[in-house]
C-alpha cells in the first residue's frame, strides 16, 4: 500500500466543467496575424509558434480535435 494517497480536487474538476460549458469566441484572423507578426519581428519564437497554431484553429476548425 501507498505511503501517500491522490485527493481529488473538486476545484479543478468543477473549473474544468465551467469551461467546457462555455465556449469562448474566437478573436478575428487579422487581430491573431498581426500578433503573429509581432511575436515574429520581436523575435518570440513560443509567441509565434502560440500565433500560428491559434491561426490555423481560426481557419481550420477540425484540426486539433
Amino acid at each position: 500500500m501507498s505511503r501517500y494517497t491522490t485527493v481529488p480536487r473538486p476545484t479543478e474538476r468543477a473549473a474544468l466543467a465551467a469551461a467546457a460549458r462555455s465556449a469562448r469566441p474566437a478573436p478575428p484572423i487579422q487581430m491573431i496575424l498581426a500578433d503573429l507578426l509581432a511575436a515574429n519581428s520581436l523575435g518570440d519564437r513560443h509567441g509565434v509558434n502560440l500565433a500560428a497554431h491559434r491561426a490555423v484553429r481560426a481557419v481550420c476548425p477540425e484540426v486539433g480535435e
